[in-house]
């Protein structure tokens, strides 16, 4: 994550915004004293609070590491031919 100054940032601000934006990636802009703070497009906040909202949830994390294990053993649902067939002419 770069980091900028307070004053930098405000300089250059629709700059840095637009990058931020671009580039999915968040931005640390230090102050002299000491409180920083993050900036984040709203999409990027919006994707780690459902990230947040599903590592919260105990029965969608037991689905997932269920999952993983039934996929490590090649041991999960497979689809019949016939409905991998249908799938592909959707």
């Amino acid at each position: 994550m770069d980091t900028v100054t307070v004053n930098h940032f405000r300089d250059n601000l629709r700059t840095y915004v637009e990058k931020v934006i671009a580039d999915h990636e968040p931005l640390k802009v230090s102050r002299r004293n000491g409180a920083d703070f993050i900036v984040l497009s709203a999409e990027d906040w919006e994707r780690e609070q459902e990230t947040l909202s599903v590592l919260q949830n105990a029965s969608l994390m037991a689905q997932i590491t269920q999952s993983s294990r039934t996929h490590a053993t090649s041991s999960g649902y497979r689809p019949t031919p016939e409905q991998l067939d249908a799938l592909n002419h959707l």
